[in-house]
């Protein structure tokens, strides 16, 4: 599923939390780094400071990340989604399994933060298989060994955190 598709259902407290994070790496953040990256200058030839590769594979980790919340939090939804029993990302979802019931959240570690829950990407086969599918349907995906997983849908309630 794009970005574009539907919008990412966050909680305040996650909404908060992730721009509160982007804050901090665009501002204090980003001048830490380049303070790092001017001070490893200062200290002569390029080619062999390690102290000035370190500091600018991290500036390229740190604007990853904030390109990453940037492009989660452009397309947001701040509150739960529609209590429908339509499973979508911000939904914990009770499943039977190949004969097991697992609980997790479709959605993202972002959008579950401290809680202690399995998260599911909807992207992942798991994931795309229920996505938009309501409790009582009954789907299968495909296992990375080939073998068709069944799958029940119990339950899906949106995530309070």
């Amino acid at each position: 599923m794009s970005e574009t598709a539907a919008a990412t259902w966050l909680t305040q407290e996650a909404y908060d939390r992730l721009k509160a994070e982007l804050a901090h790496l665009e501002n204090v953040g980003r001048k830490q780094i380049a303070d790092r990256i001017a001070a490893a200058r200062d200290e002569g030839d390029l080619k062999e400071n390690g102290g000035y590769h370190a500091a600018r594979e991290e500036q390229a980790k740190q604007e990853a990340r904030i390109r990453e919340l940037q492009a989660k939090l452009r397309n947001v939804q701040i509150g739960t989604p529609p209590d429908d029993g339509v499973v979508e990302p911000g939904m914990v979802v009770t499943a039977d399994v190949a004969g097991d019931e697992m609980v997790f959240l479709l959605g993202s570690r972002e959008i579950a933060g401290s809680a202690d829950i399995d998260v599911f990407s909807p992207t992942s086969p798991l994931g795309a298989a229920i996505l938009g599918h309501k409790v009582g349907d009954g789907v299968s995906y495909e296992a990375p060994n080939g073998r068709q997983i069944p799958v029940e849908i119990r339950e899906a309630r949106p995530f309070v955190g």
